[in-house]
């Protein structure tokens, strides 16, 4: 216990009601335990959980994009020709990314203070 760095044990009576609600929103809030749930209640005033699978997915995307632009690159070193078509898929690799950053952006959590 002398290595514990919150040291002070603190003891909350509830309803069952309250406890069942307590635990509700602490499982909604994904936090480990209802220790962290209200810990971050108290420093913070609030609790909320970010989905950022959109994010895995606009990284996966970008990868995919990047893979094709490096692939024009090379056959232009390689040959030192710019083909019209080349420029084409370029282009249409830039409208991506700028639909897909368009996308994530309008995905992004509104946070009200």
């Amino acid at each position: 216990m002398e290595n514990r760095t919150r040291r002070n044990r603190l003891e909350l009576r509830l309803s069952d009601d309250e406890k069942y609600i307590l635990e509700e929103k602490t499982r909604l809030s994904g936090m480990k335990n209802r220790s962290d749930y209200i810990r971050k209640l108290i420093l913070y005033g609030y609790v909320y959980e970010v989905d950022y699978s959109y994010l895995r997915n606009y990284n996966t995307e970008l990868g995919r994009i990047s893979s094709s632009l490096n692939q024009i690159a090379k056959r232009i070193n390689s040959t030192s020709h710019v083909y019209q078509e080349d420029m084409e898929e370029v282009k249409e690799l830039m409208n991506q990314v700028w639909h897909t950053q368009k996308s994530m952006l309008s995905k992004q959590p509104l946070i009200k203070p």
